[in-house]
């Protein structure tokens, strides 16, 4: 009788989710300190600081190759909830149709959690280009057999895929100049080196008061709260959408009662009145999900943007 009593025991405590969180527990954000993935992170690590506070939650910056190297981290992580990451479309969706090799493979090497914001990007244009909608930007697109040139963030990344959709919906081609983040995207724009950009609205939103800018279209699926009198690009007659948004992940073999515990908490957290408060101040809008909600985000994403990927010619060696 004791026997089995035993391993009656010990089967009910295996069944346990295990304590989280741990006595430390590093957030590994693939970007430089300021980017919204950061920004993001240091919001919802002071959060649950606050209410677990004998765990040490670290916010570990780990910048480099499009958020591979701070993603593979992660996916090389041990699988107990003391390690975390937050991550984006590039790392978990594009990088691995457009780089010849990664370290991971965001498939099999890593646990979706869930999602935790979305941000409205947006398609912009220099006030000179005299487009005031964006039948206007497309019929330019259409007439200009050189191409327009368009500014992004990076080869590679949401805002040159953003930009190539429309491109290929409007029936025309354009020139890519890639820059090393929003604030030189959106300076070459003012100058006029470039003619559009699909830039995060928080980039471009300060600008606009010296009316050098023009916001034509944001691109998420319907009209964003901080812009409500600016139309959706599916409105404006181009059906594409691009969702900028931060996810939490996990290292591969994490249980899934650690994962529902650790999505417990961060949806707890993203419902706090001053978290989401913080977050609209950077236009962004908190918005957790199921971990499979965001397993299938992953998934449709990669279908969405294969096709542009492949008819562009994207490739990164």
């Amino acid at each position: 009788m004791f026997g089995i009593a035993a391993v009656a025991i010990s089967s009910a405590s295996a069944a346990q989710p295990a304590a989280w969180p741990p006595k430390l527990v590093r957030i590994v954000v693939p970007f430089g300190a300021g980017s919204t993935p950061d920004i993001v992170g240091r919001v919802l690590a002071d959060r649950l600081q606050a209410r677990h506070p004998a765990t040490s939650f670290v916010i570990e910056n780990k910048p480099g190759a499009a958020g591979n190297i701070g993603t593979d981290t992660v996916a090389k992580a041990t699988p107990d909830g003391a390690t975390l990451g937050i991550s984006i479309p590039g790392p978990l969706v594009i990088n691995k149709m457009v780089f010849a090799k990664l370290p991971y493979d965001p498939e099999h090497d890593i646990t979706p959690v869930t999602m935790l914001t979305r941000m409205p990007s947006v398609l912009v244009v220099p006030t000179s280009l005299g487009t005031a909608s964006v039948a206007e930007f497309v019929a330019k697109v259409k007439a200009d057999p050189r191409g327009l040139a368009y500014a992004s963030i990076g080869a590679g990344s949401l805002s040159q895929l953003c930009m190539e959709a429309i491109a290929q919906k409007a029936g025309g081609s354009m020139v890519h100049i890639p820059y090393a983040g929003s604030p030189n995207a959106v300076t070459a724009l003012i100058r006029g080196d470039v003619q559009a950009g699909c830039l995060p609205a928080i980039s471009v939103a300060p600008q606009l008061a010296a009316g050098k800018l023009k916001i034509l279209a944001v691109t998420t699926p319907q009209r964003s709260p901080f812009l409500p009198d600016v139309p959706t690009l599916k409105e404006s007659g181009i059906e594409v959408e691009s969702d900028a948004w931060n996810a939490l992940i996990a290292p591969r073999g994490t249980s899934p009662e650690l994962v529902a515990e650790i999505n417990r908490e961060f949806t707890d957290a993203l419902a706090d009145p001053a978290v989401i408060a913080k977050l609209k101040t950077q236009m962004i809008l908190a918005e957790p999900s199921t971990p499979e909600a965001l397993r299938q985000k992953i998934a449709d994403e990669k279908r969405t943007w294969a096709e542009v990927i492949k008819a562009a010619g994207i490739e990164i060696r």
